[in-house]
């Protein structure tokens, strides 16, 4: 396809003049370039393609350099970006110095908010109305937030909804409902919504009753009373949004989301209504692309494909690698094999922590909670104190949103509770929301909690069934990439105790986590230039061995602690902690690590070479530290 109109679009303004014909022509064009750039690299798809007529909806109708637009989570911002003025860039998403995939407001003032994360744009954007109406009410800007069904079990969101309520700021929710998160959405709200499918429109009746009721003269209590009643009967014949008006908002729907006109035209009217509105739109995930449409959960965010234009046929370029997450779902998978007590609990990412066999193999121990992360912790707190083995496996970005939960609900009461803290690290392309970068430090400060890192594929399964024997709470952070393994004979893993993979009289690594593995490249070439320098796989960052620590620092040279998370709190910060508490010289420990800024998105390989933590880093580091060494 050759794209006419959309490399017109310089900004939404240009929508406004294309007949219908032609926006159903871009929403094609918009599928395509989609297309195109999951063709070539990995990114959120289903999702995006979903969204295409409902962008192009809001951007006819809103005027956003002026009004307000949240999108929530921000993973299907690209028709957003495309329709913004940024398809010459389109190209470079998801690439290092490229195009973010999530808002971004340094490219564009059309963009708010870094959306990363599910649940808080009702929130947002009930704030942004707040603040226009007291800085600027003459202006009267428009506030607007889709959200989508996964997402709308978030506890925030119905705090959101509850102080909205309140409030009766003039304010639009749209629910996009495609009957998905990135896996089927599951709970109480998802049997709520799959009713809403099978009912009418249904716009409240609250202005047709009052309209009658203004019609009837005389009307005494009785009749006012059994008006209500009526009203309420047929408002529970048809469903509707009897939960969302409850709440204060005034229910509109279901409205088809792929119906551009029809689309046009409700949002021209909800435009004009006073007070909290939700606007429930049913969209397709996947659609306008067959694959996607059969098969939503593989084309979230699919690995490259290609197709053939003759028989349009899909082919899935699928690597042979086995990752970190794969390791710890098998280990996991084991123990349950042969211990009823283990249970899994997942936020929602059941596909994305390679969980699928779990929960076919044991699907009464396996717990789908949706986007509700502290409940999750929670609900697993309850689960240890009654005696079973729950292992929460979600991604160390995500955990943080349980983080009082992690201190009250199991830290402080010492449970059992085990943290599989998936994408810990540099998460690559998805960039600053997805960097799993504090969990170190967000966990080490709470009492109780052991915290371990495989350094790397030997040390998974010990650890997993290490943390499932301790008596308290236990976390094991692993990255997203390939599993690797040193070739040496395993130290076997004891609760505490760093494995000494090599000495060195000249200086020392001490990796917690998988820098273990660039660490001993280095070192190893290191040795070969005629320095002597040794390799410490830390394995616990508490409890923190420091004996093979002290020795190295007493020997004279230098250490050098490597991990994948911020400097500030974490592992390094822990030794330097430890050193000076027991006396030792520190002045010869560097902590490499994160520094104190977020870190864009790209390649991971390409985000540790920028930050020196590659093990081309680690050689400039360890050098640099020899030389300084001589000179004192």
């Amino acid at each position: 396809m050759d794209f006419q109109l959309l490399p017109l679009v310089g900004s939404p303004a240009e929508l406004k003049a294309m007949s219908d014909q032609q926006l159903v022509q871009l929403a094609q064009e918009i599928r395509e370039a989609l297309c195109r750039i999951v063709s070539d690299r990995p990114a959120h798809f289903a999702s995006n393609l979903g969204v295409v007529e409902l962008c192009i909806a809001l951007h006819q109708v809103y005027d956003f350099s002026r009004d307000r637009l949240i999108w929530d989570t921000g993973h299907q911002i690209y028709p957003h970006k495309l329709v913004t003025g940024r398809y010459p860039q389109f190209d470079t998403i998801r690439r290092k110095g490229g195009l973010m995939g999530y808002p971004n407001p340094v490219e564009s003032i059309y963009d708010l908010f870094v959306t990363g994360h599910a649940g808080a744009s009702v929130s947002t954007v009930l704030g942004l109305k707040a603040g226009d109406d007291l800085l600027h009410p003459e202006e009267g800007r428009k506030s607007v937030a889709v959200i989508g069904d996964g997402a709308l079990p978030s506890g925030v969101v119905f705090e959101a909804f509850n102080n909205a309520s309140e409030l009766n700021k003039d304010l639009l929710v749209i629910l996009n409902d495609n009957k998905m998160g990135i896996c089927p959405r599951v709970g109480g709200l998802a049997k709520y919504l799959d009713k809403a499918r099978a009912a009418p429109f249904y716009n409240g009746l609250k202005k047709d009753v009052s309209w009658l009721l203004n019609k009837l003269p005389l009307v005494g209590e009785p009749t006012r009373e059994m008006l209500g009643n009526v009203k309420d009967a047929v408002r529970s014949f048809i469903h509707g949004g009897k939960l969302f008006e409850e709440m204060g908002f005034r229910y509109i729907g279901p409205v088809d989301g792929h119906d551009l006109k029809s689309l046009r035209e409700y949002l021209l009217m909800v435009k004009e209504i006073k007070g909290p509105v939700l606007l429930h739109v049913f969209t397709e995930k996947g659609h306008g692309f067959k694959p996607a449409e059969a098969d939503p959960v593989q084309f979230h965010s699919p690995a490259p494909f290609c197709r053939d234009d003759d028989s349009g046929f899909i082919f899935l370029k699928k690597g042979a690698s086995r990752a970190y997450t794969d390791t710890v779902s098998d280990a996991i998978l084991t123990r349950m094999r042969t211990d009823s007590r283990v249970c899994v609990l997942t936020a929602a990412m059941c596909e994305g922590n390679k969980l699928q066999a779990i929960r076919s193999e044991f699907p009464d121990r396996f717990f789908d909670t949706g986007i509700c992360e502290g409940h999750t912790v929670a609900f697993a707190a309850g689960m240890a104190k009654a005696g079973m083995r729950p292992i929460v496996d979600i991604y160390s970005t995500f955990l943080q949103r349980s983080f009082d939960h992690i201190f009250q609900e199991v830290a402080l009461q010492n449970l059992p509770v085990v943290f599989a803290m998936d994408r810990a690290g540099l998460c690559g392309p998805d960039g600053p929301t997805h960097h799993g970068v504090f969990d170190n430090s967000y966990m080490r400060v709470f009492p109780n909690i052991t915290i371990m890192a495989p350094g790397d594929e030997a040390d998974v399964a010990p650890m997993v069934d290490l943390s499932l024997k301790l008596n308290g709470p236990s976390s094991i952070r692993y990255p997203k990439t390939n599993v690797a393994t040193v070739e040496r004979t395993v130290a076997p893993l004891e609760l505490g105790k760093a494995e000494v993979h090599s000495t060195g009289k000249d200086g020392t690594f001490v990796a917690f986590g998988t820098m273990f593995i660039d660490c001993v490249k280095a070192a190893e070439k290191l040795r070969s230039d005629g320095l002597d320098v040794g390799v410490v796989n830390a394995r616990f960052l508490r409890p923190l061995d420091m004996a093979p620590i002290a020795t190295a620092i007493e020997q004279g040279g230098f250490v050098i602690t490597v991990e994948e998370n911020t400097l500030n709190g974490g592992f390094g910060s822990a030794v330097l902690e430890a050193a000076n508490a027991a006396g030792l010289d520190t002045r010869r420990i560097q902590c490499l690590g994160i520094p104190d800024r977020f870190i864009e998105h790209g390649e991971r390989g390409e985000l540790l070479a920028d930050l020196g933590l590659d093990a081309v880093g680690l050689l400039v580091s360890a050098r640099t530290l020899a030389e300084k060494s001589l000179v004192g």
